[in-house]
């Protein structure tokens, strides 16, 4: 066990009577504290079991599972539920109760005074981005499918709970107010820093709302567990591989910034340069493109050698479209390049003053730079196994 070790499994099993193969087999992990752990894997692979394991809603068959080095196997499971916040997909509202009353389950449970609880109910109200004026005192058939998430997402917040097991929590929900729900989270969490356990069957929310990853197989044995961008770098077998199936390394670039990349020399003319000189310029350094600078160097327009014929200055090339910041991913970089006249794309700093272009091999030396890197770690992991 880590030391540092949130949420410890040691060696958890759980087998259903009548059956002999196990549900969840000998499982050991480690879940930080302030990391949101996500629980990936095919259907039936137990990774719900997994989590239900945790606050015990599922007593396990054996193993031991500590909380902040305390055991809690043979704890209370109520008492135990209750330091524990727990989302679902069906969110699971009482129907009869207001929605301030929902979010103060569990501040009622624990004794809390009326005033108190009501007062937690609106601040996480706003805190999820629901008006506490409109919404308190609403029942949960008054909410959309969004909102009623949000309440779910509140109601496991109420008592300010330091681990959060969510289950599938955004499943059920259109995608566009999915990913909403996901931006609205993650920024809770920048604030909150809860320990978090996350289930999914989707690789892309996986991805997306990870800190880890933990890849499960059959009987929640671990395929992979890692950082997003090392899983997508360096998938270790074939399943993790077909599980995060095609396009793994054009995600990968979700996580790299164009601040990592040494921008190349490349050629520009400003507003008074000839076309001879641009000509010239391109020849010289062997380009068919160039970037049109304003007076202030900033990027006006893609001009290719063609284009410096004949028309005047500032009727010739493309126009540069959107630009890249230093603090912008690569992806972004990437969807910027399939629209570029140019098939590249200009990096500016905060002025707008132009720093220079990403290119595709830009792209391709970096993804093979975090390739070479994942595999380094795991070379030197087996070594020291």
């Amino acid at each position: 066990m880590s030391a540092e070790a949130k949420i410890h499994l040691d060696k958890v099993a759980k087998t259903y009577p009548g059956t002999k193969v196990p549900a969840v087999e000998e499982l050991s992990l480690d879940i930080h504290e302030g990391e949101i752990l996500v629980l990936v894997g095919p259907s039936g692979c137990g990774k719900s079991t997994t989590l239900r394991l945790i606050n015990r809603m599922i007593e396990p068959s054996s193993g031991r599972i500590l909380l902040d080095g305390e055991d809690v196997t043979k704890a209370n499971p109520d008492k135990l539920r209750r330091r524990i916040g727990y989302v679902i997909q069906q969110i699971g509202l009482f129907p009869h109760q207001t929605i301030s009353q929902n979010i103060a389950t569990v501040p009622k449970m624990l004794g809390w005074d009326k005033d108190k609880a009501r007062a937690r109910s609106e601040e996480l109200l706003g805190m999820v981005g629901l008006d506490p004026e409109q919404y308190r005192d609403r029942y949960p058939k008054e909410l959309s499918g969004g909102q009623a998430q949000r309440v779910g997402v509140a109601r496991a917040l109420g008592a300010d709970p330091d681990i959060m097991l969510m289950d599938e929590p955004f499943g059920a929900i259109d995608p566009i107010t999915r990913d909403r729900l996901q931006n609205e989270f993650l920024r809770l969490q920048g604030e909150l820093h809860k320990t978090i356990v996350f289930v999914t069957h989707d690789i892309d929310e996986a991805i997306k709302m990870g800190d880890k990853i933990a890849i499960l197989g059959e009987r929640s044995r671990i395929r992979q567990i890692d950082t997003p961008e090392r899983i997508l770098a360096y998938p270790v077998d074939d399943f993790v591989d077909d599980f995060i199936g095609t396009g793994s390394t054009i995600k990968g670039l979700n996580f790299l910034k164009v601040s990592s990349l040494t921008l190349t020399d490349y050629p520009t003319m400003g507003p008074d340069d000839s076309a001879d000189a641009a000509r010239s310029l391109l020849r010289q350094q062997g380009h068919e493109w160039l970037v049109q600078l304003d007076a202030e160097r900033k990027p006006v327009r893609w001009v290719h050698a063609d284009h410096l014929d004949g028309a005047a200055s500032g009727d010739r090339g493309e126009p540069v479209g959107d630009l890249l910041r230093s603090d912008d991913t690569l992806f972004h970089a990437l969807e910027l390049m399939v629209q570029s006249a140019s098939g590249e794309t200009c990096v500016v700093d905060d002025h707008g003053t132009f720093q220079g272009v990403v290119t595709m091999v830009d792209l391709s030396k970096a993804i093979r730079r975090a390739q070479h890197e994942a595999r380094l770690h795991y070379e030197e992991l087996e070594a020291h196994a």
